[in-house]
């Protein structure tokens, strides 16, 4: 190839690149969207945890859904009560406040409480486990303790303790829900704050075969429904459960006649 080619088809590459750079210019500048000054400052004022809970992929798309109005501030249970008051006023709207929630484990079976029915050698995930024969205790109905909700929590709000139970730090849980996703078992719900009283487990079994997988399950005998004239306690199907209309803010138990301390107090008066 001679100069003068060379020459000729560096100008002629050179004329392309230059023609379309001036059209992708314009073309940007025509279609360029100018976006939201709110997204950025609503972005400012979230957690920026990417939990999720909101509904959406992260804390910039919930700015963006909120500055569309295609969502309220209430959605994001992570957000403090100052921040929400400064995105309703970035919004122009009235602030909307709600309890607080944390998470609550409705089982206390764990190691050296629940019967340990075989040695499990899968992968270590309550996912896992729970397809693969449920793991190594004997009650299908409570926690494989594997600690999915611990990786799956993003505010190290839960932790294992030394019976393999996960244990929720209740000043640190922002009710996200992650946790609750996370187990296979939905052994775990979110409750509101002022919630203190709880029959911390799931098992449906009779209460021979309830207490034979675990020392401190719900065994359905009926004792803290007649305690109480079924005032607050209603056992179905085997299983007491709390009517936490009845029993919201009391820090006492209504009866302390449960034999297998399956009913227990959690929080305190402080709690807000």
């Amino acid at each position: 190839m001679n100069s003068t080619s060379f020459l000729y088809s560096l100008l002629s590459m050179g004329g392309i690149g230059l023609f379309f750079s001036l059209l992708i210019a314009l073309a940007n500048k025509k279609l360029h969207v100018e976006e939201n000054p709110k997204i950025g400052l609503i972005a400012e004022c979230l957690p920026g945890a990417n939990c999720g809970s909101c509904g959406y992929a992260g804390c910039n798309n919930f700015a963006e859904a909120l500055a569309g109005g295609k969502s309220q501030v209430s959605n994001c249970p992570v957000c403090s009560v100052s921040a929400r008051e400064e995105i309703a006023r970035i919004l122009g709207v009235d602030v909307e406040t709600g309890e607080r929630r944390v998470a609550i484990v409705f089982c206390q079976g764990g190691d050296g409480i629940s019967t340990k029915k075989a040695e499990y050698t899968g992968i270590k995930t309550c996912f896992a486990a729970n397809l693969i024969g449920g793991g190594e205790r004997a009650c299908s109905y409570g926690c494989i303790g594997l600690g999915d909700c611990v990786t799956a929590c993003p505010f190290d709000a839960i932790h294992m303790n030394e019976k393999n139970l996960p244990v929720v730090d209740r000043a640190k849980c922002t009710g996200c829900g992650n946790c609750v996703t996370a187990c296979p078992r939905g052994v775990i719900e979110l409750h509101p704050i002022s919630h203190h009283v709880f029959v911390l487990c799931k098992n449906r079994d009779s209460g021979r075969v309830a207490r034979m997988v675990c020392k401190q399950a719900c065994i359905g005998c009926l004792l803290c429904e007649k305690a109480v004239n079924g005032q607050g306690f209603k056992v179905t199907d085997n299983l007491a459960t709390v009517d936490h209309n009845v029993y919201t803010k009391e820090l006492v138990l209504p009866t302390e006649k449960c034999p297998t301390k399956a009913i227990v107090i959690l929080g305190t008066k402080d709690e807000r």
